[in-house]
């Protein structure tokens, strides 16, 4: 496992990264004693960084993270955790919370469960519009100097948001969907970021499992995230399968997988973008860990590009109540 700089903030992490959430929320029940397998075959293939939040499965994720630590070194891994999302007992979506007081009660509770006495990077699941970033960034940059926190970062915020928050302490990385199908960020935000030296964490690299090569039409069920999003739905669903149909061809010609090539065209777009793959299961961490030795060349490039051309993906990558959250949607 290559370890690559995660922008300047000093601290270097595998070239890919493991995103926990779906052990815990969104897509339907998952095993308990497989994610903790998966967490540890992540770990063992040289996997450093993993990703969750507070609110996946309402604090489950990071007690399923806990436990899966036990045992284990600290220092093998580095811990990313997104804060402020609340939620209901039914786990209905209530807003953010940034307020100073909240963070550190945030960080607080995350400790306990995580089982550590530091966070790797810390981070704003999304802008609080009720809060200055300078407020929230400033009160984890406190936590930094208390040493409960190492690095902070952002989620899902635009460029102009990105210059203020680094005005107020170095920013490691932003994480935000970034895939062959979710290339909004190509135009302002990617140009910001590597002008700040701050790296992409980019989650959905295959899109939920649509261009994973294994989705199949009717495979959401009640409770998945899948079942409400626009690029599930139908008309939509057909012309994006349509999508990994042709890149298919081309991953059958390489030998590889459609999940392997996907996220190994995410890993060319720069040595400053980390792709965080979700798998809940050692057979797609197996298969995901492979794409680590797929090689693209300008002229595989361009034939993926050819067959998912930008802004070819039919659908928004969110419904529009939980779009209008999205300040990296407003500042484009």
């Amino acid at each position: 496992m290559r370890m690559i700089p995660l922008g300047n903030s000093g601290q270097k992490v595998s070239s890919i990264g493991l995103g926990c959430m779906g052990m815990s929320d969104l897509y339907g029940p998952s095993d308990r004693a497989e994610s903790i397998a998966t967490i540890h075959a992540a770990i063992d293939a040289g996997i450093t960084l993993l990703d969750t939040g507070d609110f996946y499965g309402m604090g489950h994720n990071e007690m399923l993270i806990g436990e899966a630590l036990k045992g284990r070194l600290r220092d093998q891994v580095q811990l990313s955790v997104k804060f402020g999302a609340l939620r209901d007992a039914s786990g209905t979506w209530l807003g953010y919370d940034a307020r100073p007081k909240a963070v550190r009660n945030f960080l607080a509770y995350t400790l306990q469960r995580l089982g550590v006495d530091y966070i790797d990077v810390y981070r704003p699941a999304r802008l609080d519009s009720d809060v200055p970033i300078e407020d929230a960034i400033g009160a984890i940059a406190d936590l930094v100097k208390a040493g409960y926190v190492r690095h902070i970062g952002l989620s899902e915020v635009g460029p102009q948001t990105i210059r203020r928050a680094a005005a107020v302490h170095p920013i490691s990385d932003l994480q935000i969907e970034y895939s062959l199908i979710s290339r909004g960020i190509e135009d302002e935000i990617v140009p910001v970021c590597r002008e700040l030296g701050i790296a992409v964490t980019a989650y959905g690299v295959l899109s939920r499992g649509l261009i994973s090569g294994h989705w199949q039409r009717g495979d959401a069920k009640s409770g998945d995230f899948r079942a409400m999003s626009p690029r599930f739905q139908e008309g939509n669903v057909e012309r994006n399968l349509a999508l990994v149909e042709a890149l298919r061809r081309i991953a059958d010609a390489k030998g590889v997988t459609v999940a392997q090539i996907a996220i190994a065209w995410v890993a060319a777009q720069g040595e400053d973008i980390v792709p965080l793959i979700g798998a809940r299961r050692r057979d797609r961490l197996a298969e995901a860990l492979g794409s680590q030795a797929v090689d693209l060349d300008a002229g595989d490039i361009s034939a993926i590009e050819s067959a998912v051309p930008k802004n070819a993906a039919a659908g928004a990558r969110y419904p529009e109540a939980q779009l209008v959250h999205m300040d990296s949607e407003r500042q484009k």
